[in-house]
């Protein structure tokens, strides 16, 4: 993707590259060279800002906000090494986002729907500081998620990047739900329920400069983190947004076109958490009693029910009455790869095909 001007701003940049191997401070050059291993480009996380959107930047993580769907477009942040080190515990305290002027999403709104507040940056990647974990848990980072999805595959998969932010110093990661028309909500603030979430990865230290996207359906899996991942360009086809805009133009391409499996470490991956089945917090549960009151017991199944509603968690995506049907588990794409083989993905669309192969 090229973008008009930006040749100048890269030759610019080159020159403070130079410029940086003299002066001894640099902090303040929009690009600069810390490091014979790392080019530091401010902002590298970011992706690009269309002309009606507010960029909000909190202590940790940066974002846009979409109003129609009360939760974030994209939440975007680097990641490194030692602030994957917890010096401060989870507070639990979710809070409305004071920058969101429209006013974000809130308690009532989850209450008794039967989905997670599932945080898009997660609040384990967020205990580097106090402010960083309070701001974990606005609203602004929350999507409603299954219960088997956010305490499952997706902790997985935010556990696998914090591996890689040890392993390579840092990445630069931007994640958040595919946004569409056709998906149903919960609460009077009317809170999508998306069908499918994102997440882009980049390492941007040299030698080995490297980036990879996954697509996850809203769902419980068991299936490796590998299956389910997909090139940066292809998930800003299934989303529309453009990711990593500030990279030189030949990099951003050849980054984004390609999807290197063996490039990255997956360490632990094919092993199955105890999440999967069962969360280590009991909460409430999310079932309602003969009265129509919410239960009280405590659980820790994954689903958020307890057993003597565990059947109210099959029917929660259309029990509500403001929450659309849609499929509660996911099936083998009926799409076709282009050697001829049947995809591997799983779906949730109701024609039974993935992203990549027209989901509805």
């Amino acid at each position: 993707m090229l973008k008009s001007g930006f040749f100048l701003h890269f030759i610019i940049g080159f020159q403070l590259i130079v410029q940086a191997q003299k002066l001894p401070d640099t902090s303040t050059d929009s690009l600069i060279k810390s490091s014979a291993q790392k080019i530091v480009i401010k902002n590298l996380e970011i992706p690009k800002v269309q002309i009606d959107e507010q960029l909000i930047q909190h202590t940790a993580y940066s974002l846009v906000y979409n109003e129609k769907y009360e939760q974030a477009k994209w939440i975007a942040y680097e990641l490194t090494s030692s602030e994957t080190i917890k010096l401060y515990e989870r507070t639990n305290n979710f809070l409305v986002d004071p920058l969101i002027k429209t006013g974000s999403a809130n308690d009532a709104d989850y209450a008794g729907s039967g989905f997670d507040r599932g945080h898009l940056a997660p609040a384990s990647d967020m205990g580097w500081s106090s402010l960083s974990m309070v701001e974990s848990f606005y609203y602004s980072n929350m999507s409603p998620q299954s219960p088997s999805f956010n305490r499952g595959v997706w902790k997985r998969l935010e556990e696998l990047i914090r591996f890689w932010a040890v392993e390579n110093e840092a990445v630069y990661v931007v994640t958040g739900p595919v946004l569409t028309s056709n998906l149903g909500f919960i609460g009077a603030n009317q809170v999508a329920v998306p069908t499918y979430y994102y997440k882009v990865i980049l390492d941007y230290s040299e030698p080995n400069i490297k980036g990879i996207g996954f697509i996850l359906p809203n769902v419980g899996s068991s299936e490796t983190l590998s299956n389910f991942a997909v090139s940066i360009d292809s998930i800003e086809k299934f989303t529309g947004i453009d990711f990593f805009p500030l990279l030189p133009d030949d990099q951003e391409k050849f980054i984004e076109s390609s999807c290197c499996i063996s490039c990255w470490s997956w360490k632990n991956t094919s092993k199955i958490t105890s999440n999967e089945t069962k969360t280590s917090t009991a909460i409430q549960c999310s079932g309602n009693t003969k009265a129509g009151e919410r239960c009280g017991n405590n659980t820790t199944n994954a689903t958020g029910y307890c057993h003597l509603h565990i059947s109210q968690s099959e029917e929660s995506s259309g029990a509500q009455t403001d929450i659309k049907p849609r499929n509660s588990s996911s099936a083998q794409c009926f799409g076709t790869t282009k050697a001829g083989a049947r995809c591997k993905r799983k779906t949730l669309s109701p024609n039974g095909k993935c992203y990549q192969h027209g989901a509805d």
